[in-house]
């Protein structure tokens, strides 16, 4: 017990010491946050070998919340992300419809302020969040103007939900509650949602509720909530394979597809009048590009952006299936279609992961323990960007990043199969 609490005290500490470090930001925040990555595994350890007491849990947790909290006020370092989130705000707040104009457009420029959108990335292109997200930067703007704290105050309540989605499904399905750590005191949650404030962890509690109330039989509003998580990103796709293999009958079946979806596009209905909300989404899928994997090695090889795509697209649908028709416990099949979705996808930002750290309580896979790990080597490329203006992807901290993941997941599987083959020859 005294080694657990220990290196969680470490693990908070360093943590806690971007604050203080008198380093140019970013690299204190790279020396930080990996740093903390290997001070977390360590930790990953010792909570699958220690039990823990609800009040010790209780401290621990309400800790990790106190360290979030500390980041309130602090400007992001790693991303640039909220200033759109403040600018759609704003302009939202103007009866201005977010999907019809670049922040650069002339119709917007009474707007501009001395930060944003000055401070905005891609001023040139339209914004590329959907309706959840949008509605939220809007209330957050409402609190705050173009201060930081209204989203991250946002982004602190929803963490805590998180959190008791996560106690409440953990208790649900029966796994000891200790392991709500794994997520809670993940670096990545830390550096990439208390400070750096990225959208994603506004659908994380979504998603949790969404799985707890499947689990607890509540079909329906768990297919809503699934929708509206859909709606901060469209992460929650790669999930309805399984859940629609997972019923037998067929008008569940279709409930499963239909609802989430009719929940995603009517929130898009306001906006389709005076814009078009998709036109930077489909310039986004359709180029951009950063730290995939399957992507990244089909690409080196046919060195065609188009291609490599689709066949990537092609490999996860059919990954998918397999998954879903596997005799895998359904928590497990919903961690690995994540996990698979971010192996196929061209675009891998770290927040990404985060989609994945939240399985972590009830999955309790090595692969993704280090793949929310490694994801933060990525921070050399943010720190080459800022200090020189140059972006690039260095294929040793690629390496170093996937590698591990890859064969923790083989051996993974390996064992699924051979537990499971034991199970049906012992049942026959």
């Amino acid at each position: 017990m005294n080694l657990l609490i220990i290196t969680i005290c470490t693990l908070l500490a360093s943590i806690l010491s971007q604050h203080y470090i008198s380093l140019h930001p970013i690299v204190a925040y790279t020396i930080t946050f990996i740093s903390a990555s290997v001070f977390f595994l360590a930790l990953a350890y010792q909570i699958f070998q220690r039990e823990l007491s609800n009040s010790t849990l209780f401290i621990i947790i309400l800790a990790s919340l106190a360290v979030r909290a500390s980041f309130i006020t602090t400007m992001p370092v790693g991303s640039d992300d909220i200033y759109r989130y403040l600018w759609d705000g704003k302009v939202q707040s103007n009866s201005i419809n977010p999907y019809a104009y670049a922040p650069v457009s002339a119709e917007l420029q009474h707007l501009a302020s001395k930060d944003i959108p000055l401070l905005v990335n891609q001023p040139a292109m339209k914004t590329i969040y959907f309706p959840l997200s949008e509605w939220i930067f809007y209330f957050s703007y409402r609190m705050s103007g173009e201060q930081v704290w209204g989203i991250k105050v946002l982004l602190l309540a929803a963490e805590i939900f998180t959190l008791y989605g996560l106690f409440l499904l953990t208790t649900l399905i029966n796994i000891p509650r200790r392991f709500i750590l794994l997520y809670a005191l993940c670096p990545l949650v830390f550096y990439e949602y208390a400070i750096d404030a990225h959208v994603d962890g506004f659908g994380l509690p979504l998603l949790i509720f969404s799985l707890y109330h499947y689990l607890g039989k509540k079909k329906l509003l768990s297919l809503l909530l699934l929708g509206f998580s859909l709606s901060i990103k469209p992460t929650g796709l790669v999930l309805l394979p399984i859940f629609f293999f997972f019923e037998k009958d067929w008008k569940e079946r279709l409930k499963i597809l239909l609802i989430p979806l009719i929940t995603l596009a009517l929130q898009f209905v306001p906006y389709l009048f005076t814009a078009n909300p998709f036109e930077s989404l489909t310039t986004f899928t359709k180029n951009w590009t950063f730290n995939g994997f399957v992507f990244n090695l089909l690409d080196s090889m046919i060195h065609d952006n188009q291609k490599s795509r689709l066949i990537c697209a092609v490999l996860l649908g059919a990954a998918i299936l397999l998954l879903a028709f596997s005799k895998k416990q359904l928590t497990g099949k919903i961690y690995y279609a994540i996990l698979l979705l971010l192996l196929f996808s061209p675009i891998v930002h770290p927040w990404y992961a985060g989609w994945l750290a939240v399985t972590l309580p009830f999955s309790r896979r090595w692969s993704g323990l280090v793949f929310v790990s490694t994801i933060s080597l990525t921070s050399f490329t943010y720190i080459t960007f800022q200090l020189q203006g140059v972006w690039k992807e260095e294929p040793i901290f690629w390496i170093i990043e996937y590698l591990p993941v890859v064969v923790f997941m083989m051996l993974e599987l390996r064992n699924d199969h051979s537990a499971a083959s034991v199970v049906y020859s012992g049942s026959s």
